[in-house]
């Protein structure tokens, strides 16, 4: 019965937020959302120590759903160690944010409605998460991708907010196309969409081919590429990541979420549940490590150049989910499940943390409008410091045990994708460490550059509803790597049992690789990629840059700027891409859309309609 309440109670909390506002309150949907969100995140840690620990993995089915001549399906929930992992941090996150929002969105008309949206979004995420078969997967999927235009265009006043999110939503569809196509061959050649039957069967399909005219490619290769066409989609993946920053126009709870527990890692998920299939599919692994060493080089590199406190968070989750990506392509599927959890607690502190300081100032998150905010938000800064540091991967944090590895593991084999991997991965550690500090240096540590009247009324937020939220996240990002890593990635672990698969000549590098001497080269190379990076951003904006502005003003950064202007041109337009994306595609597609409106609409079916007719007969009895 527990089991269904992970689900029914954030759904029951949207609903009563949604229609119940007027008669139960403000207090009210306070009570009702942190009783509803507290009670499904105890009921996901004792399906987690049923499942995870006990191995004792649970399969509901609660009743026929479609049931047509072609497709039979029912609607399925399988909490294996896999989803019951990712539950477990969807629900935490989701009720952290939950307290949160309610201090952040105290003085907003629409607080209700905006805790029942985040709640329905929970509810998704957890459908998408549980589902049993494709269907009922992408029907979470969808659910995701609507509450996240619902939630980014929450403040539709604004024409920013409005835009952002009708770009999240349409970007986001551009990729599930992949999932229906990939969904369309599954249903097609093996005659259902449930991951049990798909699994076991799937070995049968190997030499199963598709024909397109005179060419022909192979249906594992087919639907594997449209499951990571569809998850490049969610989690904003080089070429599909444009919506990402935009989406930081909504307000910063809902950063939090998004970029922690929901709507990004909704791709890194299909990935790994959908292991079974695509390590049979060589080829598409390759691509697959590719696209994630691009974008997490693309996003680190941004990054460095970004002055919107919420688009370099937003950068650095790009640069992290390609992290994730990439170790997919290198069958890591472990690892990266491991790193996607750590993950989300540190993005989830550094948002809210980044959240307390945009709040009190009035929503200003140009961090170069802020400095000197250390005295003025110690505790925040610590959870900053914290947050930072795991980010970067600093030794004996949750980030070191999680992201090091995946890097390490990279150079398992002599082979172009994990050299490439494991080249990119210590860039962008580099990168990180150093937006990290350069971020920390324009925020606390030089002096203040905003309006005395701000600073006067600068204080750190409510005890109850942000810090000891924020505490919680604090300890995770210190210690859950270090008392989780030997069950989930340690050597020998059994805890993932058959929710991931990895075939055997991929899996024997890394067994391998665990008492080599490589992993001691790259585990010094990624820490010295780490600390000069922490060196260069801090000497640059923090020590050098707080006896610039002392005594050169702003000249000293107008130089510099001067000298790196075309490349700060290039990363200040996100790498042009809005603008190769608009040139090239969309307005073909105008131009292609006009052309088939002016020859069939206005042309072929209106003359071979009653216009048409009319047209005719006219002229017949002018003759």
């Amino acid at each position: 019965m527990y089991y269904t309440l992970i689900l029914i109670l954030p759904l029951l909390s949207a609903i009563t937020n949604i229609i119940g506002a007027n008669f139960i309150g403000r207090n009210g949907s306070v009570v009702i959302t942190i009783i509803c969100l507290l009670g499904a995140m105890i009921m996901s840690y004792i399906a987690f120590y049923e499942v995870g620990i006990c191995g004792s993995s649970c399969y509901l089915d609660l009743g026929k759903w479609i049931n047509i001549s072609w497709i039979n399906t029912s609607w399925e929930c399988m909490f294996d160690p896999l989803s019951c992992s990712l539950i477990c941090l969807v629900t935490t996150i989701s009720l952290i944010v939950h307290m949160y929002s309610m201090e952040y969105m105290r003085d907003d008309a629409h607080m209700q409605k905006f805790l029942s949206y985040l709640s329905l979004f929970t509810f998704f995420m957890l459908v998408l998460l549980s589902a049993g078969n494709f269907l009922q997967m992408f029907v979470g999927w969808e659910g995701v991708g609507l509450c996240s235009f619902l939630l980014i265009s929450f403040w539709h006043k604004r024409l920013a907010a409005n835009k952002a999110g009708i770009k999240a939503f349409v970007v986001n569809r551009i990729g599930d196309c992949g999932i229906i196509i990939a969904m369309i061959f599954i249903q097609s050649f093996m005659g259902t969409l449930d991951y049990e039957v798909i699994f076991a069967i799937t070995p049968l399909y190997l030499d199963e081919k598709v024909y397109f005219f005179d060419s022909s490619i192979k249906l594992i290769d087919l639907i594997s590429f449209g499951l990571l066409f569809g998850a490049m989609g969610k989690s904003a993946q080089i070429g599909l990541h444009a919506w990402l920053p935009d989406a930081m126009e909504g307000p910063t709870p809902v950063s939090a979420l998004i970029h922690s527990a929901t709507m990004v890692t909704a791709g890194v998920f299909l990935l790994c549940r959908c292991s079974h299939i695509i390590e049979y599919a060589p080829n598409i692994l390759a691509i697959t490590a590719l696209v994630g060493g691009i974008t997490t080089l693309f996003g680190g590199i941004l990054a460095m150049f970004q002055f919107d406190i919420k688009k370099i968070i937003a950068y650095s989750t790009l640069s992290q989910l390609g992290y994730m990506i990439f170790s997919c392509g290198l069958s890591l599927y472990s690892f990266t499940i491991f790193h996607l959890i750590n993950h989300g607690f540190f993005k989830a502190l550094l948002f809210l943390a980044s959240g307390n300081i945009i709040h009190s100032m009035l929503g200003q998150q140009d961090i170069r409008k802020m400095g000197g905010l250390l005295i003025k938000f110690p505790v925040t800064y610590s959870f900053f410091l914290i947050a930072s540091l795991s980010l970067m991967g600093v030794p004996f944090l949750s980030g070191f045990y999680s992201k090091d590895p995946l890097i390490e593991f990279a150079l398992g084999e002599y082979l172009i994708p994990h050299q490439f991997c494991f080249l990119v991965g210590n860039i962008s550690a580099f990168c990180t460490a150093f937006y990290s500090f350069r971020l920390l240096s324009y925020v606390f540590y030089t002096r203040p550059n905003g309006y005395k009247d701000t600073y006067d009324d600068l204080h750190e937020p409510s005890f109850f509803f942000s810090i000891i939220p924020l505490t919680v996240l604090a300890l995770a990002s210190i210690f859950f790597g270090y008392f989780i890593k030997d069950m989930m990635i340690g050597m020998g672990t059994d805890f993932w049992r058959s929710s991931l698969y990895v075939a055997p000549e991929h899996s024997f590098y890394y067994r391998d690789l665990e008492f080599s001497n490589k992993v001691i080269l790259a585990r010094w190379c990624t820490l010295l990629s780490t600390l000069f990076g922490a060196f260069l951003g801090f000497y640059f904006f923090g020590i050098k840059g707080h006896y610039a502005l002392k005594y050169y003003g702003r000249l000293y950064y107008s130089k510099i700027l001067l000298k790196f202007q075309k490349i700060l041109n290039f990363v200040h337009d996100l790498g042009y891409f809005d603008k190769i994306i608009n040139n090239l595609i969309v307005k073909a597609i105008f131009r292609l859309g006009y052309l088939l409106y002016y020859l069939l609409d206005k042309g072929i079916l209106e003359l071979s309609g009653p216009y048409g007719a009319i047209l005719s007969s006219k002229k017949r009895s002018e003759e």
